[in-house]
């Protein structure tokens, strides 16, 4: 049987630069650690996940900006290069985002974001047509993924990373919302009120709780693991767009997961992706 059609998708969050270290373990409070490996890519949760939605195969347009300088037009061209509508893009008066990521051998990581032009992130002018399926983050202001409550006539899903209060309007309004353990274990108990949540586990999978109560949960593939930097937004991208398209809820968590295991053997925060599809029947073996 055919799957339906994925839903065309508008990602309103953040454009980043990411520079990243590689080093063979993260530094201990006030510890230097030698011999990292410097490299720059794009990243931004908001542009990691409208990159993963377009390679997964959605028609994807991304809400934000960047600064009006030299990394903001590469992070453009990236986002244009994936299949990214950017009209949407403004050119923000600070200047563009940059994350700041150490990651060490097993693929664990420590990031500080500077929000530079995140922060002018508007809706201005910005229409959603009622079969356009939204996805936000927390790397923009409150403000903005507030006012989605009201703007969205559609899917809403939001990821509530970093970690931050939601407002009451935006938990009543959300069709899901997506977090990892630790987000989960800092907002409980008031994320548990919205409708259907997704907690993420790393290596050990994922699961969906409806108002409250545990409903799903799968395991992931295992794979070797290079850098885990991207693997929570190419599991949003992936969980959001198969729900919004009529998935069922084991399916659509299991491709998911097997989305976010495929994204950590590769290096970047915007790995390579299939089709999504080809994700639909992933063993829990890889």
């Amino acid at each position: 049987m055919s799957s339906p059609r994925l839903p065309s998708l508008a990602v309103v969050g953040s454009i980043n630069v990411d520079v990243s270290a590689a080093v063979r373990r993260l530094p201990g409070p006030g510890e230097t650690v030698l011999g990292g490996t410097l490299a720059r890519h794009p990243g931004g949760k908001g542009a990691n996940q409208a990159v993963a939605a377009a390679r997964l195969g959605a028609t994807v347009r991304m809400i934000g900006a960047v600064g009006d300088d030299g990394d903001g037009q590469r992070m453009l061209e990236n986002l244009q290069e994936a299949g990214v509508g950017t009209a949407d893009v403004w050119l923000g008066a600070q200047p563009t985002g940059t994350a700041l990521i150490t990651v060490e051998e097993s693929g664990e990581n420590q990031i500080v974001v500077c929000s530079g032009a995140n922060s002018d992130v508007s809706l201005d002018g910005v229409r959603f047509a009622p079969d356009e399926v939204v996805l936000a983050q927390l790397e923009i202001p409150m403000g903005v993924v507030a006012r989605l409550a009201e703007a969205v006539p559609g899917y809403l899903a939001v990821n509530a990373a970093p970690a931050a209060a939601l407002p009451a309007e935006v938990l009543a309004r959300a069709d899901l919302v997506i977090v990892n353990e630790h987000e989960y274990e800092s907002l409980r108990p008031e994320i548990e009120r919205a409708a259907l949540v997704a907690v993420t586990y790393g290596s050990e999978g994922a699961a969906l709780r409806e108002h409250g109560a545990e409903v799903v949960r799968v395991p992931a593939p295992r794979v070797r693991a290079v850098n885990a930097v991207g693997a929570g937004d190419a599991f949003c991208a992936a969980l959001t767009v198969a729900l919004a398209a009529g998935w069922g809820r084991e399916e659509a968590l299991r491709a998911a997961c097997a989305v976010g295991a495929d994204a950590v053997t590769h290096e970047g925060a915007q790995p390579p992706l299939r089709p999504l599809e080809s994700y639909r029947w992933a063993h829990p073996a890889g």
